[in-house]
């Protein structure tokens, strides 16, 4: 593959992902708007995912005649089970903190994908990369200082394990290269069908069901689709950053309509975060850049 070709593959990775990191930062400001039970939120959430998925795969299927799996393989189950778990401790992370506090931890993603690759990939994370984390850390740990004094640490640890489960699942898509758009959309059906088993006696309880079903059925298939796309043009912890974007952005868009301010820690900690990962990606991206300006004769054999 020629410099160009690669510089351009890189982009348009930018700008599909950058797509599903946008979606996302959409998700908890419908999830509190629609204001209902978390299992009802839960599985109505999850339903609508899922019937966006198996609309898609008999579009793409039978309309445009190319041959797509709803799970390809054996990595595909597993990353769609990882996918599936994070709905779990996604909700629970969102009735237990306050937003910024899970969108803040969520950043960390792109850390745990650096980690998990450098492990299973032998893709070792660069100087500037380890140092990120280093700095994230400290971000990540002034934020959970701040849940332990206003007893969110269970909504906390929760966000944090969102974050693990998001890396893996993007891990495993890196290392098996097949097409994983449908992926997180289909095995939606596993978190749906245990909240139906986990609603109240009362049944679904939502005050106002199209703020989640518009979720359902429009931003997380978008977001899931761009983002499990990305991995087949962009490292791991490439991808994970995008999820940046719903950290810098759904605190916002809470503010705006619930006027809930963040408190001064969790504000000090995200700035960390933001800051650290905002250098560490103008750095890839500038890296790679530079590389693909090189003429043939300067860069370096890989025959």
């Amino acid at each position: 593959m020629t410099p160009s070709s690669d510089a351009a593959r890189h982009r348009r990775g930018l700008a599909i992902t950058g797509l599903g990191g946008l979606a996302l930062s959409f998700d908890i400001p419908l999830i509190r708007s629609a204001d209902g039970e978390v299992w009802s939120i839960l599985a109505v959430r999850s339903l609508s995912t899922f019937a966006v998925a198996i609309a898609a795969w008999f579009f793409i299927n039978r309309v445009l005649g190319r041959r797509t799996a709803l799970i390809p393989g054996k990595a595909g189950l597993i990353a769609g089970l990882f996918y599936g778990i994070n709905s779990f401790t996604f909700l629970l992370a969102v009735f237990n903190t306050s937003t910024a506090n899970v969108v803040f931890i969520l950043a960390f993603t792109s850390m745990f994908a650096a980690i998990l690759s450098w492990i299973f990939l032998k893709e070792r994370p660069s100087n500037a990369t380890l140092l990120t984390m280093a700095i994230m850390l400290l971000g990540v740990g002034v934020i959970v200082q701040d849940g332990l004094e206003s007893g969110h640490l269970f909504g906390d640890a929760m966000a944090a394990c969102s974050a693990f489960l998001l890396a893996s699942a993007i891990t495993i898509s890196r290392a098996d290269g097949r097409d994983m758009a449908l992926v997180p959309l289909t095995t939606a059906i596993f978190p749906a069908l245990a909240a139906l088993m986990l609603l109240p006696a009362s049944g679904i309880a939502i005050a106002e069901p199209g703020y989640i079903l518009f979720n359902g059925l429009v931003m997380i298939p978008v977001a899931f689709f761009c983002l499990a796309t990305g991995p087949r043009y962009l490292s791991a912890p490439e991808v994970g950053m995008f999820y940046l974007l719903e950290t810098i952005l759904a605190p916002i868009w809470v503010w705006i309509v619930f006027s809930e301010m963040p408190t001064l820690q969790t504000v000090i900690g995200g700035t960390i975060l933001i800051l650290a990962l905002l250098g560490h990606s103008l750095w890839q991206m500038r890296s790679k850049a530079a590389k693909a300006r090189l003429p043939c004769a300067e860069l370096p054999f890989t025959g």
